[in-house]
């Protein structure tokens, strides 16, 4: 029987010979450690990858702030092991812990594992299966902890359905909170008949609750729901006003990978990028109000010491007061040194007034994303910028004393030849040239290159990915053009974009390919090093000879306009009439206005006049220009099932 005080003892034998022992440790300044006697419900927060990279990831932090501050709740953090420190576990039959008190995972009342992209899966079942729980959801009952997953790749949650218990689908700051309350009154119930009260939470899915048929060619028929409690389509879950940021970072032990504070100035877009996954599904906007974020500054310079501040959203520069902002930041802090980043900046919005507010920060490169070189790409994309304004920006940033600038493109898209990846060599070059025209060779490009995905809740959801060989090919001619003196070229590996497309846009019978490709060896799969090509290859054969199916027909395989997609049941409240109409005009070449300026009626103001009702918040036009209602979590009606109302429960 592992408690805290052997698995202690334990990892004093163990940390001495395993890489970075201060993964495991936890104790880092400004965690929160509470009595695990005093509190009532407990939940281990999991990021299933290493510590390095699960740290930076500011969705976890802000589930950890906001449960731990409440009394009666405690919320404490695990990341996936690495594979020496894995081995000595399995070795020592010893359960995977959490990091404040050293407790087995099985002995917490929830797990809620973050899911933000695909190549986690086989990491998840991982954790799950190290923590000493089955990994299937069916196998588990009202003695073991709920497991709950969010994250964007939540938004087609069927490759994990077997698994998870509740996947919850859009923002976690108060759906994580009224799960925990659900759970709380209903503790002395079976799992099933708890099951069904979370589900009729907003933005609660129970796959157990929901049927999949297909036709005879391979395709899903339909997505029913087998008990009354399980809604035909699961709406999304807003907040409508943005929490608090986040001030009191822990403070890792290890270098991670981002060593910097985080606050999120802005969430949503209003682009319409037809390829962008997370513009589609973050909608509306909300910006949060100057002050707010000033004041945030000033908590987390005083409690972190941390010297580069990021200021994040989908796109920064969009951000209605981003002029008001850098320039009171410069004001406020530009005594400290401190290096300011705004790392998604869109072209059409990035101002000389901005560029000379950034003036102090500390000199790195400056990101711009054109992600197409020719007019025809970007009308496609519905990301129309002119190479004209591409090169006056340059102009600028270079004139500004950056001598860097780094370009991102995506190859792959729906029509692309040839000549519009020749477009992406000559715009770089020319970028390169303004560089050289001011600071001679001491200018540099760097350009990134991805391969396109088509995502589920996209207008291109209907598309094909690229055929591997054909962006090879592409990689090929980038390759040989843009290298030598300034020029630096990054790309993805075309084949883990096909194995995200077929993970990002699978259905249930993915599941069987995830768990047998985990069984065989497959984790960490997003480490190119780490991959195992082997065990998947052979879950898809054994998978594939069962149902007649292969990967490419997830990835590689044009829509019908009509077909009924994995994700069907998921409602993101922008409607899929509005996804097709968008889906046929980028075959005729047309594009949209940023829908700040004109209402092309997406689906989420209904959404929005809801919210309205429920906070009471004057903020909500379409889209909210301003963030002005105090953020508090909305009362939801209590579920019922077979006539009994939970009692509410209290902090």
């Amino acid at each position: 029987m592992w408690t805290s005080q052997t698995i202690q003892t334990e990892l004093e034998r163990i940390l001495p010979r395993v890489d970075k022992p201060g993964r495991y440790t936890g104790g880092e300044y400004n965690q929160i450690r509470k009595n695990w006697d005093e509190v009532e419900y407990k939940v281990a927060l999991a990021f299933p990858d290493i510590y390095d990279l699960g740290m930076s990831n500011l969705g976890l932090m802000i589930l950890y702030d906001i449960v731990n501050k409440h009394k009666n709740l405690l919320a404490e953090r695990v990341y996936s092991p690495w594979g020496d420190m894995e081995a000595a576990l399995r070795e020592r039959e010893m359960p995977l812990f959490s990091l404040e008190n050293n407790r087995p995972i099985h002995e917490f009342d929830m797990l809620a594992i973050s899911l933000p992209y695909e190549q986690l899966y086989t990491n998840a079942l991982n954790l799950i299966d190290l923590a000493g729980l089955p990994i299937h959801s069916a196998e588990r009952d009202a003695t073991m902890p709920l497991i709950i997953a969010g994250g964007h790749a939540c938004y087609n949650p069927e490759p994990m359905a077997p698994f998870i218990d509740v996947f919850v689908i859009g923002e976690g700051e108060e759906a994580i909170l009224k799960i925990i309350g659900v759970m709380r009154a209903a503790a002395h119930l079976d799992r099933e008949t708890q099951l069904r009260y979370l589900a009729q939470i907003e933005g609660c899915y129970v796959p157990c609750f929901y049927d999949v048929t297909y036709h005879d060619d391979g395709t899903i028929a339909a997505i029913t729901p087998n008990m009354p409690e399980a809604p035909a389509k699961v709406m999304k879950t807003i907040v409508p006003v943005l929490p608090p940021p986040v001030t009191d970072f822990i403070i890792p032990f290890v270098e991670t990978v981002h060593a910097r504070a985080p606050i999120e100035i802005m969430r949503g877009c209003t682009r319409g990028c037809r390829f962008c996954h997370a513009g589609m599904v973050t909608r509306p906007v909300r910006e949060r109000p100057v002050a707010e974020v000033l004041d945030a500054m000033d908590k987390i310079l005083e409690s972190t010491g941390y010297e580069e501040i990021a200021l994040l959203s989908l796109s920064s520069s969009d951000y209605d007061e981003v002029l008001d902002l850098t320039k009171r930041i410069g004001q406020r802090f530009g005594h400290l040194g401190l290096n300011i980043s705004l790392p998604s900046l869109r072209i059409e919005s990035v101002s000389t007034q901005l560029m000379d507010n950034l003036g102090d920060s500390k000199r790195g490169g400056f990101t711009l994303a054109p992600e197409a070189a020719t007019e025809k790409m970007r009308n496609i994309i519905n990301k129309y910028v002119s190479d004209e304004e591409l090169l006056e920006t340059a102009r600028e940033i270079y004139s500004r004393n950056w001598r860097t600038i780094k370009l991102y493109f995506m190859i792959g898209h729906p029509q692309e030849t040839m000549e519009d990846v020749q477009a992406i060599i000559d715009l770089s070059k020319a970028v390169l040239a303004e560089g050289r025209a001011i600071h001679g060779n001491k200018a540099s490009v760097n350009v990134g290159v991805s391969t396109f995905i088509p995502k589920p809740h996209t207008p291109f959801q209907w598309e094909p990915m690229d055929d591997t060989a054909h962006v090879n090919a592409k990689l090929d001619l980038l390759k040989r053009e843009i290298r030598g003196q300034g020029l630096r070229l990054r790309w993805n590996d075309p084949e883990g974009s096909d194995f995200e497309g077929f993970l990002s846009r699978g259905d249930r019978r993915v599941a069987e390919v995830v768990e047998l490709a985990w069984r065989g060896g497959a984790k960490f799969d997003a480490w190119n090093e780490q991959f195992h090509e082997d065990a998947w290859n052979s879950a898809w054969a054994l998978v594939g000879e069962k149902y007649g199916i292969e990967p490419k027909q997830y990835s590689h395989r044009k829509r019908a306009i009509d077909e009924v997609f994995p994700w069907e049941h998921i409602d993101i409240a922008v409607t899929r009439r509005f996804l097709k109409q968008d889906y046929l005009m980028s075959g005729q070449q047309e594009t949209r206005v940023d829908c700040r300026h004109q209402c092309f009626a997406c689906g989420i103001l209904p959404k929005l006049k809801d919210l309205r009702r429920e906070t009471e918040a004057e903020a909500w036009e379409c889209p909210p220009v301003k963030q002005r209602a105090h953020h508090r979590p909305r009362t939801i009606p209590l579920p019922v099932v077979d006539g009994a109302p939970l009692p509410v429960v209290g902090d």
